[in-house]
């Protein structure tokens, strides 16, 4: 069953941001673009790659009007003992989630419950808190956070232009599709 169009959950976490703790909750989020970035574990190898890569391109993010969630099922207080550790996870400013009961994982249907850990996903959630992109990829396979961020400028313009769609590797400015018609040209 797709997840495109379904409510997120209603949830209220612990996050490490910042240098501090803080809690997230559903009413954070509603109102503007975010994008939910689920990993495995912290202290892993894969994951640290796509954390950074999300994090150099977090500005441009912010910029667009959206927030990056990343989240995994350790507990908060090991994304610092993660962040005092690695350089790499040092310059990450976007909010680490952190989700230990799973209701995050469980409500994205990306938590792999015998091993207590979420799957590979990243989601788009418009300001309405409704799923409208998604991707969910194996464990052993990073994810581009140059792709992702196409794919939040490009929901964003349906969004703003619901009678018109963006073709593959549209990027903004590009000629966009209306049905019955083949191209729209630049705009």
């Amino acid at each position: 069953m797709s997840l495109i169009g379904k409510e997120i959950v209603d949830f209220k976490v612990q996050a490490y941001h910042n240098d501090g703790f803080k809690e997230v909750a559903k009413e954070d989020i509603l109102g503007h673009w975010s994008v939910f970035f689920f990993y495995p574990a912290d202290f892993t190898f894969v994951c640290p790659t796509e954390l950074a890569d999300l994090a150099d391109k977090y500005e441009e993010f912010k910029k667009a009007g959206c927030e990056i969630y990343s989240v995994s099922c350790d507990t908060h207080y090991v994304h610092k003992a993660w962040h005092d550790a690695s350089k790499t996870i040092q310059k990450i400013g976007y909010p680490m989630l952190s989700d230990p009961t799973g209701v995050l994982a469980r409500g994205f249907d990306v938590m792999i419950e015998e091993d207590g850990l979420a799957e590979r996903g990243s989601f788009i959630v418009n300001p309405e808190g409704k799923i409208v992109a998604y991707e969910v990829i194996a464990g052993n396979v990073g994810r581009n956070a140059d792709e992702l961020f196409r794919r939040v400028q490009a929901s964003q313009f349906v969004a703003e232009h619901g009678d018109q769609a963006c073709p593959a590797k549209w990027q903004p400015g590009a000629g966009t599709l209306k049905p019955g018609i083949e191209l729209v040209g630049h705009l």
